[in-house]
């Protein structure tokens, strides 16, 4: 099935407009009407708790997530999916022509046909011996004193806490046709749709039951700049940095995750591995040094008589 990836992530929120002021300093542009855009049309959607229109979350979580919204390249796909899963649930069909259904865990799931654009922007180069890609006279950063902040530019994936991983993976590869990118033994698998060459748009984590929730989501950045400047950008305004900045090994996508106000992370990425039917997925132990190259550290200045540093 010709899926591209999550489009949009529907939240409950208590307080819209706390909401919309982290989306907004996050970088999102905000649309009006709760939805708030990344540079090539995907986003997230927030509704007041109370909202009608939200699909029910009887789990005792603070999840908020609502409704996981992928795009498809077209109707037929969105027939196919139709037909698939009627097999055994129900599937609705909404005013505006999307599909919505659960999967094995009990996750809201919509499908419409993709209002992901094409992007024509540059990514961030690197000039190294044997291999300068800028080129002369090209500066790899802005030189002024206050550079703009970047924008992130597309929904890159979202990560469930599910207490069954194996019945969770079996929905998505056969009822979906996902495939397996890499798996980190006893804690779960990534996973990637049909119509998608990242490593990952899904990772599926083994927890206890009460858990059941979202764990992070995260939009791509232009390269490792743009996600070390848009990090700061958010520790500065006062929100609490969860992990990083630093760099995965299952991806290799450079990450820096926060806290949110919609009981799970957000993370700003950059640089991930493509992939094809020809990749060979890898088994690996989950240990830390397998889930992060490195990590480091932000803090406010390198000078050694900083106002922050210790006598």
């Amino acid at each position: 099935m010709n899926i591209i990836g999550p489009d949009y992530l529907v939240f409950a929120v208590d307080d819209v407009a706390l909401g919309t002021q982290f989306l907004t300093d996050y970088g999102l542009e905000d649309q009006g009407n709760g939805l708030f855009k990344a540079l090539d049309g995907t986003g997230v959607i927030i509704r007041q708790t109370s909202d009608p229109s939200l699909p029910s979350w009887t789990h005792p979580t603070t999840n908020q997530l609502r409704k996981t919204i992928y795009g498809v390249a077209d109707k037929a796909t969105l027939d196919a999916i139709a037909g698939e899963l009627a097999k055994d649930r129900e599937v609705k069909t909404l005013a505006d022509g999307s599909i919505e259904s659960v999967d094995d865990m009990g996750f809201t799931l919509g499908f419409q046909v993709t209002v992901r654009r094409k992007l024509d922007l540059p990514g961030e180069q690197v000039n190294a011996p044997g291999a300068s890609q800028r080129g002369f006279n090209v500066n790899g950063v802005n030189s002024g004193p206050n550079p703009p902040l970047p924008k992130p530019r597309s929904l890159s994936h979202v990560v469930y806490f599910v207490p069954d991983v194996d019945k969770a993976e079996s929905f998505y590869v056969k009822r979906l046709g996902f495939r397996l990118s890499d798996r980190f033994v006893g804690m779960g698998p990534f996973l990637r749709p049909a119509g998608c060459i990242e490593h990952h748009t899904m990772f599926l984590i083994q927890t206890p039951a009460h858990l059941l929730g979202c764990e992070h989501f995260t939009f791509h950045m232009g390269g490792p700049t743009e996600v070390l400047l848009a990090g700061q950008n958010m520790k500065r305004k006062g929100y609490e940095s969860y992990w990083g900045p630093g760099r995965h090994v299952m991806g290799s996508n450079w990450f820096w995750y926060f806290n949110s106000p919609f009981g799970c992370h957000i993370e700003y990425d950059a640089d991930m591995d493509l992939h094809d039917d020809n990749w060979v997925p890898r088994v690996e132990n989950a240990q830390a040094d397998r889930s992060q190259i490195f990590l480091f550290n932000w803090r406010e200045t390198w000078a050694p008589n900083g106002p922050d540093s210790q006598p």
